[in-house]
This record gives C-alpha cells, structure tokens and sequence, in this order.
C-alpha cells in the first residue's frame, strides 16, 4: 500500500469518531434533519479524506435511492453514504450529495479546541 495523503481541513470540522481524520467542514452541511440506523444524521455538500463502496438501490423513508457507502480513509470506518441517484423528482436536490451520521463522527472547532 502507498502513502496515504490526508486533506487537513480548519475551523469547524466533523471528524472520525475512530481515528480523528477530518471529513467535512460546518460550513458545507446542507441538514441538520436527517435520520439514519444510528440516529441522526447530517446532509453535506461536500466531504474529504473517503473512499465509496459499491453503488446499490436502497428503500429509505423518502423513497427509492442508488448510493454507496462512505469510509474513513484513516481507519476503513463506514462514516456514512453518498446519494448517487434518486428516483423521485421532490428528492433529485440529494444527488451527488453525502450523508455523515451523527454517532459516527466528532464535531472540532480548530481554532478553539472543542470536541463535541
């Protein structure tokens, strides 16, 4: 396996719950008022430091979706997925946008040091 080059982010960030790899700035989340199998969840734009796993259609509350999930690149954790399609129109916003759930990741203000 090569070097692994990590993309450090700054300010407030949410990272693995595991390994502290940081995955998505405040800044980018969409929702706050999402839900998953854990609990809740948050809608980003965009995230770093992931890998996707293999797409497939999942039933979720809001209908048919195509995702795959989402891992740290740090420690191999499922931090969450990607919606990669939706087949309802009132649900096409979530495309190409990532699910991070709420147990599975840490909340850092850099600048401050607070760990949430």
């Amino acid at each position: 396996m090569g070097m692994l080059f990590l993309i450090c982010l700054e300010g407030s960030i949410y990272s693995c719950k595991h390994c502290y790899t940081h995955l998505g700035l405040a800044d980018d989340i969409i929702s706050k008022s999402f839900h998953c199998r854990h609990g809740k969840a948050y809608l980003f734009n965009k995230v770093v430091n992931i890998t996707v796993g293999e797409k497939e259609e999942r039933m979720m509350m809001t209908g048919m979706h195509t995702v795959v999930d989402i891992f740290c690149v740090g420690c191999g954790s499922i931090v969450g997925w990607k919606y990669e399609a939706a087949q309802e129109k009132a649900q096409k916003y979530k495309e190409g946008k990532f699910i991070l759930e709420r147990l599975l990741h840490h909340c850092i203000n850099i600048y401050n040091h607070i760990y949430i």
